[in-house]
């Protein structure tokens, strides 16, 4: 059980609202480390924005600063009506 009241746990990850780091730096941490160790891998399609959102217990807001921070620097490509990619 978390000591954190307002800390979200998922799966070892936690995403804090009360650092001074913004969750949709966070999460964008988070997505940046699932590529790297190979759980979302270049060329393929991470999950929605919605799952996302379920995922990590946080807003549409939240999920859309994360992955367009990443496709500004060029780690994820989006592409309208099929989702958002790894770069490869």
């Amino acid at each position: 059980m978390l000591s954190d009241v307002g800390a979200v746990y998922v799966c070892g990850v936690t995403l804090d609202p009360d650092i001074s780091q913004p969750m949709w730096l966070q999460l964008a941490d988070i997505l940046v480390a699932r590529i790297n160790d190979g759980t979302y891998a270049a060329g393929r399609r991470i999950p929605s924005e919605l799952s996302l959102q379920q995922e990590f217990g946080c807003s549409r807001g939240t999920v859309r600063h994360a992955i367009r921070h990443l496709v500004d620097k060029g780690t994820l490509e989006t592409t309208n009506g099929k989702g958002t990619f790894v770069a490869k």
